[in-house]
């Protein structure tokens, strides 16, 4: 089977199972990532952080658009997560 398949095949399956449910995509996609296709554990989770980031800036265009979005309160919820994630980034290296 080829590489391409099995993406497609598992990033279906990923995102109908957690779309259905209502879980994040990367409790799946991290996994199949590395065992399914053989990346290895840091690229797996960069590949889904790019997956992540471009699904939710399309999201937020076009609720955005629509004028479904809390400004305020996702500017926040931005701060109240900028520091503590670069205090985690400094303490990983």
């Amino acid at each position: 089977m080829s590489v391409l398949i099995l993406a497609l095949a598992a990033g279906a399956v990923v995102g109908l199972a957690l779309g259905a449910l209502g879980g994040g995509g990367s409790v799946l996609a991290i996994p199949a990532l590395i065992y399914l296709l053989g990346l290895s554990p840091a690229a797996a989770t960069t590949a889904s952080l790019f997956v992540v980031t471009a699904t939710s800036a399309t999201a937020l265009y076009v609720h955005a658009r629509a004028g479904h979005v809390r400004w305020k309160a996702g500017a926040a919820f931005a701060a109240a997560g900028v520091v503590p994630a670069a205090v985690a980034g400094l303490a990983a290296t």
